[in-house]
């Protein structure tokens, strides 16, 4: 036994936790980086109103490690407290001291689920990250489900065999893959079909061939901007409708291929403050060149996107 969580073989129950979950970015203020609570809330509003399923709040869309740990818990009760659709909530930390405490503040604040990824930074092995996911599962309440979270691009990513052991034990409730490696999706998914966990899909281009594999659902940060565009293509992909999900996925492609070209999350946060969320500035400066660029999408944006949310005549 490794806590209060089962261990044993029998298969997490899937269902609490699926279809389009909305990567939400964290709008702040421009002085102090402060996180803007009531910006906030109202994009809680406007993504329920779009039609996701759920909202994953203080992932790395949501630039958690530039916020407070009092600003992220406050954030995650509020959100909870306002949200019509379920709340999953990222407690990444630098420390399992730091994810501890801030999961069992998000406990109490109601979240539907816990979103893990390894301590970030420094680098460690598979020994050392499977054994933070032993010890973070022996101490939080085992009421939620808790979910791993690989984003091996940013920091320490999920090793196949921790994610074997941890997900066939019971341990965790299921992963959030946002790595973009087809391979390493394909694994889960195998082992999916042998124990019953929840598979979310991180990584937007990678969706479809998630869906068709067997996904759980999509935690998208392209949903924060156009949540429409998301929740189209994948009640297309659902239901099997090769002409909507070719339609759809060609906008997303468009959609990705110019965020792609800024750090991330920018041309996300762009694209949601320019309807009418501010998101507040950049959090490091852009060089002019890519100033230029963040200009020529704006416009494109503002074109763009009455062909995804046809209710739109013109963004903010």
């Amino acid at each position: 036994m490794f806590g209060r969580r089962s261990t044993s073989n029998e298969p997490a129950q899937e269902g609490s936790i699926g279809g389009v979950y909305a990567a939400a970015v964290t709008p702040h203020r421009r002085e102090g980086y402060e996180a803007d609570y009531g910006t906030m809330l109202e994009l809680v509003d406007h993504l329920a109103q779009a039609g996701v399923d759920g909202i994953c709040l203080l992932g790395s869309t949501g630039e958690f490690l530039h916020i407070k740990p009092a600003e992220r818990i406050r954030l995650i009760h509020l959100a909870v407290k306002r949200s019509r659709v379920p709340i999953l909530a990222g407690v990444s930390h630098s420390t399992l001291d730091g994810a501890i405490e801030l999961a069992d503040e998000a406990v109490i604040s109601g979240a539907q689920g816990l979103l893990l990824m390894p301590p970030y930074f420094f680098r460690y092995q598979a020994p050392e990250i499977t054994e933070f996911y032993r010890r973070f599962a022996e101490s939080v309440d085992n009421s939620i489900p808790l979910l791993l979270y690989n984003i091996p691009q940013f920091s320490n990513g999920v090793p196949l065999e921790c994610a074997r052991e941890l997900l066939s034990s019971g341990l965790y409730a299921g992963i959030k893959d946002s790595s973009g490696d087809q391979n390493y999706f394909d694994a889960l998914a195998a082992l999916k079909a042998e124990h019953n966990f929840i598979l979310m899909c991180g990584n937007d281009r990678l969706m479809a061939h998630a869906v068709h594999s067997g996904a759980s659902g999509a935690v998208s940060g392209v949903a924060c901007a156009v949540p429409e565009l998301i929740v189209q293509l994948y009640r297309a992909l659902k239901q099997g409708d090769i002409q909507q999900t070719e339609h759809w996925q060609r906008k997303l492609d468009e959609f990705i291929d110019w965020i792609e070209r800024f750090p991330a999350p920018l041309g996300i946060k762009t694209a949601t403050a320019l309807r009418g969320r501010t998101c507040g500035p950049p959090s490091v400066p852009l060089s002019p060149e890519n100033c230029a660029l963040l200009d020529q999408f704006q416009t494109w944006f503002r074109g763009w996107l009455p062909s995804v949310a046809p209710s739109i005549v013109k963004a903010r």
